[in-house]
């Protein structure tokens, strides 16, 4: 399929993001460049970063190439990027948003998310612990932090604003004392955990959802079983053909929200792209989503003392 013809979500603000992306979460250094320019020469038209994942002027040097040299135009290519925790003060989140764009060498992001609704200690240290390995909170209110970011698309910076890891209280809440609302909620969604209520909540709400971890990250370090063994999955990636993490993008695309695949091996970044040729049924997509074990791989539990805590209530 040609990139102008991947299907797109639409934010209720007009702007329309395409709802396959590369992932760029612990992408190395070295890797991420090559793996960007492979993704965009072969159709991908959606990049997620972040500031924590210390790769942005990788990212951006790679999208500026493709630029450079008529691959792609800049309003091609939708690029996201995250608010890190230690910047949640309001005064710190345009600051915090100008040295994301200078990173990435670009002028304004399509999509600015707030990480995590928990803030962590203000400094230099993007990732401040203690010595029990729990992280050193600071108790920044996200409503405050959405201040911050109402003002970076009010100044141009993004686009769009939105949030990750956000649960439907959480959502609500800011809905009512926001002037923006978010456009977008960044959440794990793969077969384990399908979060169908929250894709549904946020429906409600005109906000659409992308999906980090679509696979469950396989091989894991917390030793979930990995669903794509299953051999009601494996069934179904036999009847058409593809593997099954292929059918488990297709799944979630078919479930209204965009996966965005971290890889680096140019063969797995291109199968993840040919998902667009075949439908799963209603009962196929019923039997894909009777797998799910709710279990989470990113738990975050050594933020789980934060009063913003995301996962202490069901969805």
């Amino acid at each position: 399929m040609s990139s102008s013809n991947v299907p797109f979500l639409e934010f209720y603000n007009g702007y329309k993001m395409p709802i396959l992306g590369l992932g760029t979460y612990m992408s190395k250094e070295g890797e991420v460049l090559e793996a960007v320019k492979f993704a965009i020469e072969n159709g991908y038209r959606h990049i997620d970063t972040a500031f924590v994942y210390e790769n942005e002027k990788e990212v951006g040097e790679a999208i500026r190439e493709k630029i450079k040299d008529g691959t792609v135009k800049r309003e091609d290519i939708f690029v996201t990027t995250k608010l890190a925790n230690v910047f949640h003060k309001e005064n710190l989140v345009v600051p915090a948003c100008k040295k994301s764009l200078e990173n990435l060498g670009l002028n304004y992001v399509d999509l600015y998310l707030v990480h995590w609704p928990i803030a962590q200690k203000e400094g230099e240290e993007l990732n401040p612990k203690d010595a029990d390995g729990n992280v050193i909170l600071s108790d920044v209110d996200y409503l405050e932090t959405w201040k911050g970011m109402e003002e970076c698309s009010r100044l141009g910076l993004a686009r769009s604003i939105g949030v990750s890891n956000f649960n439907s209280e959480q959502i609500t809440r800011l809905m009512e004392n926001s002037t923006i609302k978010p456009v977008n909620n960044q959440v794990e969604v793969n077969i384990n955990l399908n979060q169908k209520k929250l894709i549904e909540f946020c429906k409600t709400k005109n906000i659409t959802i992308t999906a980090y971890s679509p696979l469950g990250r396989p091989g894991n370090r917390h030793g979930i079983k990995n669903s794509l063994d299953n051999p009601k999955l494996l069934e179904i990636s036999k009847k058409y053909h593809k593997t099954p993490e292929q059918i488990a993008f297709r799944f979630l695309l078919q479930e209204g929200v965009a996966p965005i695949p971290k890889s680096v091996t140019k063969s797995r970044i291109k199968e993840n792209f040919d998902i667009f040729d075949f439908e799963l049924t209603k009962e196929e997509m019923s039997v894909i989503e009777s797998i799910g074990t709710e279990e989470r791989v990113c738990g975050y539990l050594e933020a789980k003392n934060s009063k913003y805590y995301p996962f202490n209530i069901p969805f």
